[in-house]
């Protein structure tokens, strides 16, 4: 089997295997452990021995076995060993899918978002320790560290391997959804490093959008979530060049968008808006797919998704809105009247030393005819941002303004 092939069943086996385990078991924090266990042995003994005829199956009873020698070694459940080391393993239970309630756990609200955005790569994703550290950018010690801390904290919450309660369970959903749009945006537009992108985190949010999409197939903001991604990463192949570095949204080349994904996303927000609720991320996706039916950039809706702004603005205020709304702003009402909003936006504590702010300002003022105003504002702004790319491309903005 080739590799690729192996690594895609061993990673969509992964949180069913889990939870099965955690479903017969109930300790999540050992269970986790022993199923990457299985999954290590899978890698290395199915490319020589070949793939079982059932490997969900295989994986299972191997996890089930690593999680009694994972208690037999911990002097302190000795007791909880001898009760449970003649067990059978769990059944493979092929009508039961555990990937929601699983997907919940990781999102428990006891878990900092660092900590609900790694555990829910490695618990539902399938990704190593390794991949998770590189994908992030962080060290693999650090990701080990966050995960072992995450189910510390879901033991000692007490919490249980089951759907939460009625009264809990659109909470929860919110934080679900944020920690997905979470990876997809660290996918979409790295925060820090050389690459703009990081394909294998914005492709796994969007998998796992689509796996939640399956399962609650009525909810407004699952569905809209899922065509703000799709409408959104439709742009990916235009926004680098060559050489890597980034290329503006009004200067891509819309040919080499996705047209299949923006037509799925539009197709989804249209459905969704008709029939549900109207959330954040439903708008989000709205504003997208405004973007993604223009032919070109001068052909864009603006007094439209200007109108979708200001809805945003009063159902989800936030910094990354008002900065958007505020480009919208200017498309519509003209650079001066956006400068003036900005100069009261950037007195918000949340966009104080932001480099988006300074990006924004020096787009407005060259937009008005100030280019001296404008460089410096966008070499204040590449040194305040950690993307090697976006630093490339607003120094890039910066020299073509020389006087």
């Amino acid at each position: 089997m080739r590799t690729s092939r192996l690594e895609d069943l061993l990673r969509e086996a992964a949180p069913q295997v889990l939870g099965a385990v955690v479903r017969r078991y109930g300790d999540f924090d050992t269970c986790e452990d022993a199923v990457q266990e299985a999954l290590l042995a899978a890698a290395q003994q199915w490319p020589a021995e070949g793939v079982p005829e059932n490997p969900k199956s295989w994986l299972i009873t191997v996890a089930a076995r690593r999680r009694i020698e994972l208690l037999r070694s911990e002097t302190a459940r000795r007791r909880r060993e001898d009760a449970v080391v003649h067990e059978p393993p769990p059944a493979a239970a092929t009508n039961v899918d555990d990937s929601l309630p699983l997907l919940f756990l990781c999102c428990h609200p006891a878990l900092t978002p660092s900590s609900q955005v790694a555990l829910t790569l490695r618990a539902v994703g399938g990704l190593s320790t390794a991949e998770i550290a590189r994908a992030l950018l962080v060290p693999e010690a650090t990701v080990g560290q966050r995960i072992s801390r995450a189910k510390q904290k879901i033991r000692d919450s007490g919490a249980r391997f089951t759907m939460p309660p009625e009264a809990e369970r659109a909470e929860r959903l919110n934080a679900v959804l944020k920690v997905l749009y979470l990876i997809f945006n660290e996918g979409y537009t790295a925060s820090s490093g050389l690459s703009l992108h990081r394909i294998e985190l914005s492709a796994e949010a969007i998998r796992l959008a689509r796996e939640l999409r399956a399962r609650l197939s009525e909810d407004g903001e699952v569905a809209g979530l899922l065509a703000l991604m799709l409408l959104t990463d439709a742009r990916r192949p235009a926004r680098t060049r060559p050489d890597g570095g980034l290329v503006p949204l009004a200067a891509q080349d819309r040919g080499r968008w996705d047209a299949a994904a923006i037509a799925e996303g539009t197709a989804l927000i249209t459905d969704t808006l008709a029939s549900a609720p109207i959330g954040p991320y439903q708008l989000q996706a709205a504003i997208a797919a405004v973007h993604g039916e223009a032919a070109d950039a001068a052909g864009t809706d603006w007094p439209q998704i200007l109108q979708l702004y200001g809805f945003l603005r009063a159902l989800a205020p936030g910094p990354m809105v008002t900065l958007n709304r505020i480009v919208a702003v200017a498309m519509v009402d003209g650079p001066s009247a956006a400068l003036v909003e900005l100069d009261q936006a950037a007195r918000e504590p949340a966009l104080a030393g932001h480099y988006r702010v300074a990006a924004v300002r020096a787009h407005l003022l060259e937009m008005v005819g100030d280019p001296g105003a404008a460089r410096e504002q966008y070499r204040l702004a590449a040194r305040q941002t950690l993307s090697a790319p976006e630093q490339r491309y607003l120094e890039s903005r910066a020299l073509a303004l020389r006087p």
